[in-house]
């Protein structure tokens, strides 16, 4: 009866050594002969400065993205556009392209707008093959934080690994404050964004190339 109880024990030691493997494996990506890209939208630049501050740890190429048709200035303008895009399902067209195909970790960036992903996020993700490549959304926000936005990162990247995704406030455009990552707020940025890529182990990937 001792061994029965002692294979069953060694037989569950295997097995959550195996799952703890297994999480590792999903939280740490391989980068071996693979490359980096980091795009992000952003229209006060503090997504911007957020992705700057990723690309500065881990390196890898930066890319804005930009539309055939431009929002308008106007922030109660840009707001009315949204809402009919996202009530329409419509996905405005972008300018920006990318050879996806040479890159295995994909960093998404993006402001929260009308509590959702944004409609170009939403155009270039669609426009884009992401499967088997590592997706990591990060996010700013004017303090409502991510809404539905990294749900649908998930759901428009079926065959995708997706990471735990980073979120900050940054602006309030609504409210005239736009432009914020600089002085205190943009350190305490940098070393929560550093924290949270040492959690996803990209730091220690990275630097094991």
């Amino acid at each position: 009866m001792k061994l029965f109880f002692l294979s069953i024990f060694l037989f569950s030691s295997l097995s959550c050594t195996s799952k703890s493997q297994q999480e590792n494996q999903i939280t740490a990506p391989t980068l071996e002969g693979g490359k980096i890209l980091i795009v992000y939208l952003s229209r006060t630049k503090n997504t911007k400065a957020v992705a700057e501050m990723i690309q500065h740890e881990v390196g890898g190429d930066l890319v804005e993205l930009e539309l055939v048709n431009p929002y308008p200035e106007n922030y109660q303008a840009i707001v009315a556009q949204v809402a009919r895009e996202n009530e329409s399902g419509f996905l405005p067209p972008l300018k920006t392209k990318v050879d996806i195909g040479q890159y295995e970790v994909v960093f998404i960036g993006f402001p929260t707008w009308g509590m959702q992903l944004p409609p170009p996020m939403k155009s270039f993700l669609s426009e884009n093959d992401l499967s088997g490549k590592t997706i990591i959304p990060f996010n700013t926000n004017a303090g409502y934080g991510i809404g539905s936005s990294f749900d649908t990162v998930e759901n428009l990247c079926p065959n995708s690994m997706i990471l735990k995704g980073f979120s900050t406030k940054g602006g309030i455009e609504r409210d005239g404050v736009l432009f914020v990552m600089e002085g205190e707020k943009e350190r305490k940025v940098q070393q929560e964004v550093n924290d949270w890529l040492e959690e996803i182990k990209i730091l220690s990937v990275v630097g094991n190339q």
